[in-house]
């Protein structure tokens, strides 16, 4: 079978790794890909969003499946397209069902109807009203953009001040564009963060081994969010009875609920869950894998994810079982100078050979790109190094060894993936 992976991220590299893998994928392309797909693929030059592009490639190659990668195309609707123009599978929710990451109130809408455990939140398309808004309150809020921000449109505010500098970065000067049309302002909730993806066919749903992200720049999570700065997996503070919770408490009737709506959802749901005093609640609904977790998921994940998928797209998912590796994942993030604020790219990338030659350590590319034959930065999160280790310990401690072997002008990195876990 021959499979086109939509994207060009280190969530991309780590689906084409594992991909490529699979006995029945006979070709695997990646598009736009990265430096570090080409391994495992062939890259080809098809933007995201070239959603005509993408169709003419998928039918003059006899593409069997499509694997959407990134949240811009699902929420524009690529795989309502390719379902309609094309005769392959896509992996994928369609433009309604996405409507879960692309529109954050349409989700808080969702989880009011359900019930599910989740922040109480106000939703605002009139800046002045949203700055009266927090000034009336007392507790420390999150401000959110509502549309896509790539991670990055997450205010955590402890007082009216930083809200009200908040609401003014995104409606007012527009620095997410669209996205801070309207925005979200939350309650303040306290506890650790914890990721939980799933497999969903519409009717049946396969949590996976869980993760933990670090959004924000700085150890001790400190400074501004980032897509993500590292992530590990499984996450120690996940028990057997609270996964069960969250399943019965927030995956079941989230699904429901869509599928009331004719929102059917067959792709990756993916729940940024705080577990609160009282407990879990929803942070945010992603319909993709996500990324950094991905990377240490991908990294532990023994069995055929391209079955996975196809099992998803038939509705078969109830027919098979996913093996993991006993052993913990953990990922590093290296960022260029500046991120998550403006970046320099073009910067020259030395060591990933002989990262990627330690035993049980892969570098995941993200933000790569090839300038006259040498391999360069081109985004802000530019590489994860990922490692598996007997204990969440080990894993942590050869992931740093392995990214001081790379090196690039002003690479950034937190120096506590992991922190959580390790007493």
């Amino acid at each position: 079978m021959k499979v086109l992976l939509i994207g060009n991220g280190g969530r991309e590299h780590a689906l084409a790794w594992k991909l490529a893998q699979s006995p029945i994928v006979s070709d695997l392309y990646i598009a736009p890909g990265n430096p570090g797909t080409e391994e495992f693929g062939h890259n080809v030059e098809i933007g995201v969003m070239d959603f005509a592009k993408i169709e003419k490639f998928t039918r003059e190659n006899s593409i069997g499946l499509v694997v959407v990668g990134p949240e811009d195309p699902l929420v524009a609707g690529l795989t309502d397209h390719l379902q309609k123009t094309t005769t392959a599978k896509v992996f994928g929710p369609s433009k309604v069902a996405a409507q879960l990451e692309g529109d954050k109130w349409f989700a808080k809408e969702l989880m009011r109807h359900q019930a599910v455990p989740t922040a109480e939140a106000r939703v605002f398309t009139d800046a002045k009203q949203a700055e009266e808004y927090v000034r009336t309150r007392n507790a420390p809020v999150v401000v959110k953009a509502s549309g896509l921000a790539k991670g990055k449109g997450v205010t955590v505010c402890a007082n009216a001040d930083e809200a009200v500098a908040a609401i003014g970065e995104i409606m007012r000067k527009k620095v997410f564009g669209e996205a801070g049309t309207r925005v979200v302002i939350e309650e303040k909730l306290a506890g650790p963060e914890v990721s939980l993806l799933a497999f969903v066919d519409g009717r049946s749903i396969y949590v996976m081994e869980s993760a933990q992200d670090h959004k924000p720049i700085n150890d001790g999570d400190t400074g501004p969010m980032t897509g993500g700065m590292g992530a590990y997996s499984p996450t120690p503070i996940l028990t057997d009875k609270l996964l069960g919770e969250i399943e019965r408490q927030i995956f079941v009737p989230v699904i429901d609920g869509l599928n009331r709506e004719g929102a059917e959802f067959r792709g990756i749901l993916y729940a940024g869950l705080m577990l609160t005093s009282g407990g879990p609640k929803v942070i945010e609904f992603n319909c993709r894998f996500g990324d950094p977790e991905t990377q240490p998921l991908m990294m532990r994940l023994k069995s055929d994810i391209a079955q996975a998928m196809i099992a998803v797209v038939d509705q078969k998912l109830d027919e098979i079982t996913l093996e993991w590796d006993r052993r913990p994942a953990l990922a590093v993030v290296a960022a260029s100078p500046g991120y998550p604020g403006k970046y320099p790219t073009n910067l020259p990338i030395t060591g990933i050979e002989a990262a990627d030659a330690m035993k049980d350590v892969k570098v995941f590319q993200a933000g790569t790109k090839l300038l006259n034959g040498k391999l360069v930065t081109d985004g802000g999160r530019v590489l994860a190094v990922t490692a598996l280790g007997d204990t969440i310990a080990q894993a942590q401690t050869r992931a740093y060894e392995a990214i001081a072997k790379i090196g690039f002008e002003g690479m950034q990195y937190r120096k506590d993936i992991g922190h959580r876990a390790i007493k």
